[in-house]
């Protein structure tokens, strides 16, 4: 009866780790799919960070002490069944506030950070949940408008994100990115910038101001929609291997039991016939 159960657990966790991976395969479109705009986008916010008549640093770009209050803002699951990788995040996730010399404000993404943070007694300034595996700019994008409107105010001085970042099946590593204040670097430690564009002057319309003041909130918000794209593709990514792991363990296990049952069975049928051959014994002597 054991290894029947056993059994049916191995097609269950089969079942979800066939799930998982593809669910994989669509996690990694929707990563892809957003890069070419992220790139241009960034582009075009270092072109502008950089011109030469900047006189003033647009407010998110400058870094104050007014709050002294860090918001973090950590991704997880919704749903078990993933391994550690909802463990891993959270132990990161306190180590780094352990090494930060201001308190800190909570922006949960999904339910498994939210609940292991409450439990530890944490600030939960807002958590969000149900986020579907392949989400639209669109259903994200309150959550940028919400750590804007934080740092604006001086509620926070610093925001933060830690996530899994998605590398390949084989490796995802949990990161932590600034996203505020916005730190444009040089041109030549951005790839993606050519020499010629950042050398160019340009005239926009409308002017720069009113560009930056609607490119870098859409900006933030764009960092966090593939910060949590990426980690939907890590999350399945550790959901398919956990599965798979537990697949073979049942198996495994299943493989053992059988073998230990048929022992067990052999060494009864021996029982059986040397209690036969016994009694044979002892009718014939008499």
């Amino acid at each position: 009866m054991r290894i029947k159960s056993i059994r049916n657990l191995s097609q269950v966790t089969h079942a979800l780790e066939t799930i998982s991976a593809s669910k994989v395969r669509k996690a990694i479109q929707s990563v892809h799919a957003t890069q070419p705009y992220a790139e241009k986008a960034w582009e075009l916010l270092t072109h502008l960070g950089k011109q030469p008549a900047h006189d003033n640093l647009h407010p998110l770009l400058v870094e104050t002490k007014v709050a002294n209050k860090a918001l973090v803002i950590v991704v997880c699951s919704d749903r078990g069944l993933a391994g550690s990788y909802d463990v891993n995040i959270i132990r990161e996730t306190l180590a780094f506030e352990a090494q930060l010399d201001q308190p800190i404000y909570y922006l949960t993404i999904g339910k498994k950070g939210r609940e292991m943070l409450r439990r530890r007694g944490k600030y939960i300034l807002a958590e969000f949940s149900d986020i579907p595996i392949s989400p639209r700019f669109s259903d994200l994008s309150s959550i940028g408008y919400l750590v804007v409107e934080q740092y604006l105010e001086k509620e926070v001085d610093r925001v933060f994100m830690i996530y899994t970042k998605f590398v390949s099946k084989a490796e995802q590593r949990i990161v932590i990115d600034k996203i505020l204040p916005l730190t444009i670097p040089d041109t030549a430690e951005k790839s993606i910038t050519s020499s010629k564009t950042a050398e160019a002057v340009y005239i926009y319309e409308p002017d720069e101001t009113a560009l930056l003041d609607e490119i870098i909130p859409k900006f933030v918000s764009l960092q966090i929609y593939q910060a949590i794209l990426s980690a939907s593709a890590s999350e399945q990514t550790a959901r398919m291997i956990a599965m798979m792991n537990a697949t073979e363990n049942a198996d495994s296990l299943a493989v053992s039991l059988q073998m230990e049952m048929n022992k067990m069975r052999q060494q009864s049928i021996t029982s059986e016939l040397l209690d036969i051959a016994g009694g044979a014994e002892a009718l014939r002597a008499h």
